[in-house]
């Protein structure tokens, strides 16, 4: 029976350690995700990584006897981060990854993240294929048929060359610009890694909070209102812009040359805007990113194309659109190129390339785009059922184009408002987004007032 502690979502589960998170259930899910993995066939391996929380050595050594016990041949990346641990799943043909994470949680947390053999995270019906395992019972592996373990030290430095050799990142000449940058790794896995590709762009780095023990010294998600060390750092030592990663390094936030941290959702524009230099074709995101993204591709002349919340979600929508660039707004970039999975190192490279070709500075670059304010709340989910609630809203906004993936989507030309079920609370998200925030406000109460009607 499921632990109603335990949060289960399409890219995999996650809990608080020792609360609902315990070794007894790391196990019975990567044995069943080893089992499941190694039946798809082609592959016995199953790619084995984690990040710096506290908790993810004990588990790291859990799951990768789970992996061996169901007859997995283990590839241990140790320490890393959850792009690089993608990347390697292609790289050895495995039959999947694993990846020990709780992404941007608190402390507190830790994770299983489950990733298919094509690099993506898995889709909701491999993930409940998965799942059933757990209750028909994981079929373990004879004396003679357990997997092994090989180690892979060499897994990050690959990722990273493989940034370096994007045709569009001119290395030599942003090493010749000598960037001056700073970076805050918030004591995750980024301190294995952005600091290294740093250096190798020729970059003068100033750091804070790279050791990677786990010990996050402020609120880990690189949100705005959690960077203002890093905020700090830019103006004392006068950078020319500043990185903040997520523990596992698949989100960039980004702090201007003014010491002003932007928000997420310029990483993806601006990251954007590289790409769209050298290439022509679709921009895909999800329904709750902001418009800025639109404005980026727009000024392009191509088109974004919006999928539900959720990597995986956008991954698929990429490939099935054959799109040059992709991501979320919470400064998750995926560029098909190098893989099709949100990555951290790969935003910096292409923010340096735009610093490169744009002789403007980042926060003139912002203050050049349009602005948005975005508000998002959490509301209790009414007791009728949310087609009502949904055929509420497009009454009262008739004039809105109308998207129904995920919720319901009402969009005008310079403004949207998001309506959505939680997948792992008892809550409808609310998210909104306009001009100013006095006209964000306004969508969301219109939404707030229906739903109370119908509560």
């Amino acid at each position: 029976m499921n632990d109603p502690r335990l949060m289960i979502s399409v890219s995999g589960i996650r809990g608080r350690v020792g609360h609902g998170l315990s070794p007894d259930v790391v196990a019975r899910y990567a044995a069943a995700f080893g089992a499941w993995a190694v039946a798809q066939g082609g592959s016995r391996a199953v790619v084995l990584g984690r990040d710096s929380r506290v908790s993810g050595p004990l588990f790291h050594t859990v799951a990768r006897a789970a992996l061996e016990s169901v007859g997995a041949d283990v590839i241990d990346l140790g320490l890393s981060t959850t792009p690089t641990i993608q990347m390697a799943v292609e790289h050895h043909h495995a039959a999947g990854g694993l990846g020990i994470t709780a992404s941007h949680n608190p402390i507190e947390w830790n994770a299983l993240k489950f990733i298919g053999a094509s690099g993506l995270f898995l889709s909701a019906a491999e993930g409940a294929q998965m799942r059933a395992l757990i209750e028909s019972g994981v079929p373990y592996a004879e004396w003679d048929h357990l997997g092994k373990t090989h180690f892979d030290g060499e897994a990050i430095a690959r990722h990273l060359q493989a940034i370096l050799r994007l045709p569009f990142i001119n290395v030599q000449a942003i090493r010749a610009r000598g960037f001056r940058v700073a970076y805050d790794a918030c004591r995750g896995a980024g301190g294995a890694a952005i600091p290294h590709l740093l250096e190798l762009l020729g970059c003068e780095v100033h750091e804070i909070n790279i050791e990677t023990d786990g010990r996050f010294p402020r609120p880990p998600e690189p949100i705005a209102e959690n960077l203002g060390d890093l905020e700090r750092l830019v103006k004392e030592t006068g950078a020319q812009v500043g990185f903040a990663t997520d523990p596992d390094v698949d989100r960039l936030a980004l702090v201007s040359d003014a010491g002003v941290a932007i928000g997420e959702d310029y990483t993806l524009a601006l990251a954007a805007r590289v790409v769209l230099r050298h290439r022509k074709g679709a921009v895909v995101t999800n329904l709750s990113t902001s418009r800025v993204v639109d404005d980026a591709a727009g000024d392009f002349g191509q088109i974004v194309i919006r999928a539900p919340v959720g990597e995986v979600n956008v991954a698929m929508r990429m490939r099935q659109e054959h799109a040059v660039i992709g991501g979320e707004g919470n400064g998750g970039v995926i560029l098909p190129e190098l893989h099709l999975g949100r990555d951290a190192p790969l935003g910096v490279a292409l923010v340096l390339q735009l610093m490169l070709e744009d002789p403007r500075s980042i926060s003139q670059m912002v203050a050049a785009s349009p602005r948005y304010a975005i508000l998002k709340e959490k509301l209790d989910r009414p007791a009728a059922p949310l087609d009502d609630v949904y055929a509420a809203l497009r009454g009262a906004f008739p004039d809105a184009v109308v998207d129904t993936q995920d919720g319901l989507w009402l969009g005008w030309p310079d403004r949207w408002l998001h309506v959505r079920p939680s997948g792992t609370e008892p809550i409808v998200r609310v998210i909104a987004e306009a001009p100013t925030r006095d006209e964000t406000g306004h969508l969301v109460e219109r939404a707030r007032g229906l739903l109370a009607k119908l509560t």
